[in-house]
């Protein structure tokens, strides 16, 4: 399955949405895309994960990295709208207790709505 991912930014965050699977194959393009924001001067990035349908190792390592990544440049990256599958993961492996997760992109961000999706 295709991966699709939009990013819009504004005043050093960036809300990631991605639609698809991640996993071996597509984690690479996940990777470009996040470290890309985090290049562009974004200290903290949220990730809609609400159509994310699947999300292997391959994936939670990739968003580890990121997260990583923002954290040693002082921001964070937070997990928003975990699907039924993608939150069994998460939970599986403990990393709930790593990443921050909310329950929605405008819960964290205090817009209205979501971005516009992929």
């Amino acid at each position: 399955m295709e991966l699709k991912i939009s990013n819009q930014s504004h005043a050093g965050e960036s809300i990631v949405t991605i639609r698809g699977e991640i996993d071996l194959y597509t984690a690479p393009q996940l990777h470009s895309e996040l470290t890309d924001a985090l290049s562009d001067g974004t200290h903290r990035l949220v990730v809609d994960m609400s159509r994310v349908e699947f999300c292997d190792s391959t994936g939670m390592s990739t968003l580890l990295s990121a997260m990583k990544r923002a954290r040693e440049n002082g921001g964070d990256l937070e997990l928003a709208a975990l699907t039924p599958a993608v939150r069994k993961v998460v939970d599986v492996t403990g990393l709930n207790a790593v990443f921050t997760i909310v329950d929605s992109v405008a819960e964290r961000t205090g817009t209205a709505g979501s971005p516009t999706s992929a």
